[in-house]
C-alpha cells in the first residue's frame, strides 16, 4: 500500500540521474505558499509584537500629549512679481513660473537667515514668552531652536510664502509668527523705501546738473546768434524751409548760368556774322535789302519802265528809238539797283556784327556784376552754414538736456509714487496668525496607533523571516529542490510525530510498525528507487550521509526490509569500519559448533581471511543476509577500494537481488568516496534536524568529484511544521488506514 508523495518531490516516473559535473545554480526565491507557511509558523510571535507595537504607539502618543505638547501657528505672505511696475501705466508683466518661484524661495531664505532670527529674539514680545524663558536668555540656543522649528516655505504653484512656528504653547507660537511677520515686513518696507530715497536723492542731483547744462546750452545759442548777427537760424519743423540768403544765392546762380549761356550764344553768333560779312549775301540780308526805300523806289521804276517797254514794243518795234531809250533806262535802273543792293547788304552785315559785339560787351559787364553779387551771396551762405552748424550742435545739446530733464522729472515723480505705494516692498501680509486649535500632526492618535501597530507587525514578520532565514538546515522538500538540486527519493517523518512508530526501534520500523506513516514512507522510497532505473543497473546501493548520526543506518536497514517484503534477496553490508552498527541491530545467533566462523566480516573478506560466502550470515529475517564490518582494519580506505571489494560485489550480485551497503560519512572520511565509485548507485541521507545546507552541498560536491552516480536523496526525520503538509498527511493516512482495516474486517 503506497500513498501520494508530498509536494516538492519530482515524480518517480520522471526521475533521472544527473551526470557528474557542476549543478545549475539554485534559486532562492520563495513561493507564496512558503511565505504563508512561515507566517503561520510564527503567528504568535507576529501577533504579540503587533499588539506590543499598538501599545507602544498609544503610550508614546499619550506621553507626547502630556510631556511634550506642540502647536504650530502659521500665516502667509503674498509675494508680488519681482519687477518694477510703472505707476503711470495699467498692466501686468508675465514672468516664468520658475523665476517667480525662485524669488519666493529667496524671500523664504531671507526670513530664515540668522540675522533675522537674531532680530526676532530681540523683540520685547518674544522675550516675554515662556519659550524664550526656557532658553534661559541664551540667544545662541534660541536661534538654534528657531532654525529647527521656525519654517518659511515658498509655494511653487501660488504666490505665497508660508511662515510657521512650533512650540509648546499655542498662543506663543502665534505671537512669535506675528512678530516675525511684522519684523520682516517692516524691514522690507524700510529697505525698499531707503533704496528709493537714495535713488530720489541721486535723481535730484542729476536734475540740477542737467538744468545747469541746459542753461549753458541756451546761452551758447544766443552767443551764436549774436556772433553772426543772425536771428533766423532755426529751421521750422514739418515743412521745407530755405533762408533768404540761400534763396538769393540760388537765384544769382540761375541768372549767372543764363547769362553765361547768352554770352556763349552771342559769341557763336558773332563768329557767324564775321563769316557772313565776307561771303555772299544771304536770304536774310536780301530780305532786309528789299525793305530799303531806295530799293523799293528803284523796283517800282523798273516795273514801270518794263511795262512801258512792253506797251511800246507792240507799237513801234524793236529798233525804235523809244524802245532803245527805254532799254537803256531799264539797264541803268538795274545797275543802280545792284549797286544799292551791294551797298545796303554790306551796311547791314557790318551793322549786325557791330551790334553783336556791343551786346557781348554789355553782357560781359552784366556777368561781372552778377559774379560779384554771387560771390558776396556765397560768402554770406558759408557764414550762414557755419552759424547753423554751431547752432544745430548747440540746439542738439539743448534738446538732449531738455529730454533728459523731462525723463528725470518723470522718474522722480514715479519714485515718489512708489515710495508711498504699499506694494513697493513686493511682500504683503495676508493676515495675522491665529492660535492653533490642535496639536501638530506628530501628536495625533490616528498617527501613533496605526504606526505602532504597523511597526510591530513589520517587526514581527521581519523577525519571523529572520528566524527562518537564519536556520540553514535542509528541512523540507523545497529546501532540497532549491539548494541541493538532486532528486528526492522519499521523506521519512520524525518517529516522535507518528504514534505507531514512537515505541519501536527506528531501524526496524518497517517490520515492527508496518502500518505507520514512517513505514509507508520507506515503501515510497523503495518504489521511487526502483523507478530510477532497471533492476540490473541498481543492484548495488551505497547508503551514505555527510556526517555521522544522520540516520543512514536506519535508512539502509529499513530499505532492505522493504525489498525483502517484495520477495527479493537482499545482502546488507556494514562498510563503516570506524563506527559499525549492524552487528547490534541484527545480533548474531549463538551456535555451538564453529563459533569462530561468526567473527568473520567485511574486513576478513578483504584481507583474504575468509571467502565472501563465509562472511555472510543470517539476520533472522527471511531473505535478508548480513555482512558485518569485522575486525577494524588499519587501512579501511585502501581495503574498500581494492580489487577484492570489486570481486566481492560481483560475486554476491549473482546470489542476491540487491546489495545495500551502509557506508561511512562522506565529509569525515574518504571511505565513502572510494565505495561510491564501485557501486551502481548512491543514496544520500539528509537529516532534517541536523544536516545544514552547506554540509549537504559539500557532500554532493565531494561525490561528484569522484564521478559517483547519485541516484537521489532521502530526507530523514522531517518534522511537521505549520503551513506544511505532514500534519494533513498524517491525518489523511490514519483515516485511510482506518477505512482499510474496516473494509478488511467486513470482508
Amino acid at each position: 500500500m503506497e500513498i501520494e508523495m508530498p509536494e516538492g518531490r519530482p515524480a518517480a516516473s520522471n526521475r533521472m540521474v544527473r551526470p557528474a559535473g557542476p549543478s545549475p545554480p539554485a534559486t532562492s526565491s520563495m513561493t507564496p505558499r512558503e511565505v504563508f507557511g512561515i507566517i503561520c509558523r510564527h503567528i504568535f510571535l507576529i501577533v504579540f509584537l503587533t499588539l506590543l507595537g499598538l501599545g507602544a504607539g498609544g503610550g508614546t502618543w499619550k506621553l507626547l500629549q502630556i510631556k511634550f505638547p506642540r502647536y504650530t501657528a502659521k500665516t502667509y505672505i503674498q509675494v508680488l512679481p519681482p519687477v518694477e511696475t510703472d505707476p503711470m501705466t495699467i498692466g501686468t508683466i508675465q514672468l516664468q513660473r520658475d523665476v517667480l518661484y525662485g524669488y519666493r524661495q529667496s524671500i523664504a531664505n531671507l526670513i530664515k537667515q540668522q540675522s533675522t532670527m537674531e532680530d526676532l529674539i530681540k523683540r520685547d514680545n518674544v522675550k516675554e514668552t515662556k519659550w524664550f524663558a526656557r532658553s534661559r536668555g541664551d540667544r545662541r540656543k534660541a536661534v538654534k531652536y528657531l532654525k529647527k522649528h521656525f519654517g518659511a516655505y515658498a509655494h511653487r504653484d501660488s504666490e505665497f510664502v508660508e511662515i510657521s512656528m512650533s512650540c509648546r504653547a499655542a498662543r506663543e507660537a502665534a505671537d512669535i509668527v506675528n512678530e516675525m511677520l511684522g519684523l520682516f515686513l517692516a524691514g522690507r518696507k524700510a529697505s525698499e523705501q531707503g533704496e528709493i530715497s537714495n535713488r530720489l536723492t541721486q535723481l535730484e542731483q542729476r536734475r540740477r546738473d542737467v538744468q545747469t547744462e541746459l542753461d549753458a546750452a541756451d546761452k551758447g545759442l544766443d552767443d551764436v546768434r549774436a556772433a553772426y548777427d543772425l536771428t533766423d537760424l532755426e529751421r521750422p519743423a514739418g515743412r521745407y524751409f530755405q533762408h533768404t540768403i540761400t534763396i538769393k544765392l540760388n537765384n544769382l546762380e540761375v541768372q549767372k548760368d543764363e547769362l553765361d549761356l547768352a554770352i556763349k550764344q552771342l559769341r557763336a553768333d558773332i563768329g557767324n556774322l564775321q563769316e557772313l560779312a565776307t561771303g555772299p549775301i544771304t536770304e536774310q540780308v536780301e530780305f532786309a535789302v528789299e525793305q530799303d526805300s531806295v530799293m523799293t523806289t528803284l523796283a517800282q521804276q523798273l516795273v514801270f519802265q518794263e511795262a512801258e517797254l512792253s506797251s511800246r514794243l507792240s507799237k513801234f518795234g524793236e529798233n525804235h528809238r523809244d524802245i532803245r531809250s527805254l532799254r537803256e533806262s531799264i539797264s541803268k535802273i538795274e545797275k543802280r539797283r545792284e549797286l544799292r543792293k551791294v551797298e545796303i547788304g554790306e551796311q547791314i552785315r557790318i551793322a549786325n556784327l557791330e551790334n553783336a559785339r556791343d551786346s557781348l560787351i554789355v553782357l560781359q559787364e552784366r556777368f561781372e556784376q552778377l559774379e560779384a553779387r554771387r560771390e558776396e551771396a556765397e560768402a554770406k551762405k558759408k557764414q550762414l552754414d557755419i552759424a547753423r552748424v554751431q547752432y544745430d550742435k548747440g540746439l542738439k545739446i539743448r534738446d538732449e538736456r531738455l529730454a533728459m530733464l523731462d525723463s528725470i522729472k518723470q522718474q522722480i515723480e514715479k519714485l515718489k509714487i512708489m515710495h508711498d505705494d504699499p506694494k513697493t516692498p513686493k511682500v504683503l501680509a495676508v493676515g495675522q496668525a491665529p492660535p492653533p486649535l490642535e496639536m501638530v500632526f506628530s501628536r495625533q492618535w490616528w498617527l501613533w496607533f496605526p504606526s505602532g501597530t504597523m511597526l510591530g507587525l513589520l517587526l514581527g514578520v521581519g523577525l519571523a523571516f529572520l528566524v527562518e532565514l537564519a536556520n540553514d538546515l535542509v528541512r523540507t522538500p523545497s529546501d532540497v529542490a532549491r539548494y541541493l538540486r538532486v532528486p528526492l527519493l522519499g521523506i521519512i517523518p520524525d518517529a516522535s510525530e507518528d504514534r505507531q512508530a514512537r515505541r519501536v526501534e527506528l531501524c526496524h520500523a518497517v517490520r515492527q510498525a508496518p502500518y505507520s506513516v514512517v513505514s509507508e514512507s520507506y515503501r515510497q522510497c523503495r518504489t521511487n528507487l526502483k523507478l530510477c532505473g532497471s533492476a540490473e543497473s541498481m543492484k548495488t546501493l551505497l547508503i551514505s550521509s555527510g556526517m555521522t548520526g544522520d540516520g543512514k543506518t536506519s535508512v539502509a536497514a529499513n530499505l532492505a526490509a522493504t525489498f525483502v517484503a517484495t520477495d527479493k534477496k537482499v545482502l546488507l553490508i556494514d562498510a563503516n569500519f570506524r563506527k559499525p552498527n549492524l552487528h547490534t541491530l541484527f545480533p548474531k545467533a549463538q551456535i555451538d559448533d564453529s563459533t569462530d566462523r561468526f567473527d568473520f566480516g567485511l574486513s576478513s573478506v578483504l584481507t583474504h581471511q575468509c571467502a565472501s560466502g563465509e562472511a555472510a550470515r543470517s539476520s533472522g529475517i527471511e531473505g535478508l543476509s548480513i555482512i558485518d564490518c569485522g575486525p577494524p582494519p588499519t587501512n579501511p580506505a585502501e581495503l574498500l577500494g581494492s580489487d577484492r571489494m570489486k570481486t566481492l560485489l560481483a560475486e554476491q550480485s549473482k546470489n542476491y537481488d540487491y546489495i545495500i551497503i551502509d557506508g561511512p560519512p562522506v565529509l569525515l572520511v574518504s571511505d565513502a568516496k572510494v565505495l561510491a565509485r564501485l557501486v551502481d548507485a548512491t543514496v544520500l541521507v539528509i537529516n532534517a534536524a541536523e544536516t545544514s545546507r552547506g554540509a549537504a552541498q559539500r557532500t554532493i560536491r565531494e561525490l561528484k568529484e569522484v564521478n559517483a552516480k547519485i541516484v537521489g536523496c532521502v530526507l530523514f526525520a522531517a518534522r511537521s511544521i505549520k503551513g506544511g503538509y505532514f500534519q494533513e498527511q498524517f491525518s489523511s493516512y490514519r483515516k485511510y488506514q482506518k477505512k482499510a482495516k474496516l473494509a478488511t474486517g467486513i470482508a
